[in-house]
């Protein structure tokens, strides 16, 4: 028996509208506009929810006029739908979908809209995964943006040394100027930190502050870190792109640690970088604009390494446009004192151990010491000291045993002065009393900023001159 004969255009047009009249009777709103986002048709009760009492009033009127917020106008010029989209209206919110209408050319002749739910029960699972995924994405930013923030300012610069002292009024005069800032000093002398500070009191400290150490990191991966790479630009790259580091610091300041162990050839690209503001990411043809402010910091001796040829003239005067050097711990003697109790506070806010102060005389042995590597030296041999002892105070003898007697400049044991062996406190007091007089000399006499230079209280200097039977008339 034959098959009966079936019109399958007219149960596609059949089709069609009972789609259309299933989904004008179950959804809260349907709007229908032409080519020029003109409305055709519009249901009441959707007109009702933008304050309109007669639906067929809104025929010929942009659709922006009834409902301001629509996207169809953009469906209709772009041809694409819009398949789930929110809209506020009067405080209610409608899941929205929004699909281009085209005749039998394929050309976009309208659109049709319906707003769904005017309550969003069905879509609740959907929406409890999507507020948790931003919150987690808000949270990450949150924490990278930090990250990329100044650690330290000026005040954990400390001291109140000449050398101290100069070293930031040079970084404050740094703060102020947008200009590259070159930081010398052997390691351990406080170039990361300073770096820090000048990023946070410039114009720029609301901006990403970015570092890294150039001497940590394999000669074979240095170019993607600094300028990033595309998928696959070298063997075992991401197949995601890479952002560089300048990419990562746009706006705000980039800090290359140990410049001058950076290779040669990557000198020219970064000298390229400097003169041009902008990056072309290892691999890739797109090239991108920046704005980045260049601290750069090394331990070497960058003149030298320049009349060697290991150092590219042209980026040393490039880099050396404000350059500060840092001083050694060995020439800030002055700020033992207070350089140690901000250690040991910061040693007991870490660790919880209680508290610990320098006696006296274990400050002097200190100051007595050579410290290679300057202040990280001294702050690994103090956390020592306090993982070490179990009283309130660091003596000379938890000093010495963590120090070793070979590191004093000055045998404090016993000194012989005019061929008499004297004790240690008789040397101890011997050097006191010469270390206040010489003091006082270059201060001509003023025990006010001798107390000062020496980093003790007024009060204080003047009871040790007393029991030292120094003169305290100033």
């Amino acid at each position: 028996m034959p098959s009966p004969a079936f019109d399958y255009a007219d149960i596609r047009e059949r089709a069609m509208e009972s789609l259309f009249e299933a989904f004008d009777s179950l959804c809260e709103g349907t709007v229908v506009v032409d080519r020029d986002a003109r409305i055709v048709w519009i249901n009441e009760r959707y007109a009702a929810r933008f304050g309109v009492s007669d639906a067929k009033g809104t025929i010929g009127k942009e659709i922006e006029e009834i409902i301001p917020t629509s996207l169809m106008r953009e469906v209709v010029q772009t041809g694409k739908p819009l398949l789930l989209d929110i809209l506020d209206v009067a405080g209610e919110t409608f899941v929205v979908t929004r699909i281009p209408i085209k005749d039998d050319n394929g050309q976009t002749i309208g659109a049709i809209g319906f707003a769904l739910f005017d309550k969003l029960q069905p879509l609740q699972p959907f929406y409890k995964r999507l507020h948790r995924l931003q919150n987690q994405l808000a949270a990450t930013q949150q924490h990278l943006a930090a990250e990329r923030r100044a650690k330290y300012t000026f005040s954990n610069y400390i001291g109140n040394s000449p050398a101290a002292t100069q070293v930031k009024q040079q970084a404050r005069r740094a703060a102020q100027l947008d200009a590259s800032v070159l930081l010398l000093g052997e390691t351990g002398t406080g170039k990361e930190l300073l770096a820090h500070a000048i990023h946070a009191a410039s114009a720029r400290a609301n901006r990403p502050f970015v570092g890294f150490n150039v001497a940590a990191i394999p000669e074979t991966l240095l170019e993607a870190e600094c300028f990033g790479a595309e998928p696959g630009a070298y063997t075992g790259a991401d197949k995601k792109p890479r952002v560089g580091k300048f990419e990562l610091a746009n706006g705000g300041t980039l800090f290359l640690d140990e410049i001058g162990d950076m290779p040669l050839v990557l000198q020219s690209k970064l000298l390229r970088v400097l003169q041009e503001n902008e990056v072309e990411p290892l691999g890739g043809n797109k090239v991108i604009k920046i704005d980045v402010r260049i601290i750069a910091a090394t331990s070497r001796d960058l003149k030298a390494d320049v009349e060697a040829g290991r150092f590219r003239a042209d980026l040393f005067y490039r880099l050396n446009v404000l350059t500060i050097k840092l001083p050694p711990l060995r020439d800030r003697v002055e700020d033992f004192g207070p350089l140690c109790e901000h250690i040991l506070e910061q040693i007991a806010a870490r660790t919880r151990l209680r508290l610990r102060e320098l006696e006296p005389a274990a400050l002097h042995l200190l100051q007595r010491c050579q410290w290679p590597g300057n202040i990280r030296e001294l702050r690994n041999t103090l956390e020592q000291a306090c993982m070490l002892t179990d009283g309130d105070q660091l003596t000379t003898n938890s000093i010495r045993n963590i120090v070793g007697p070979e590191r004093e400049t000055v045998d404090e044991r016993t000194v012989v002065t005019d061929g008499v062996r004297q004790s240690y406190e008789e040397a101890f007091t011997t050097f006191e009393r010469n270390l206040i007089a010489q003091t006082l000399h270059q201060c001509n006499g003023k025990v006010t900023q001798a107390a000062k230079q020496l980093g003790l209280g007024r009060a204080t200097l003047y009871r040790k001159m007393a029991t030292l039977g120094m003169p305290t008339q100033e």
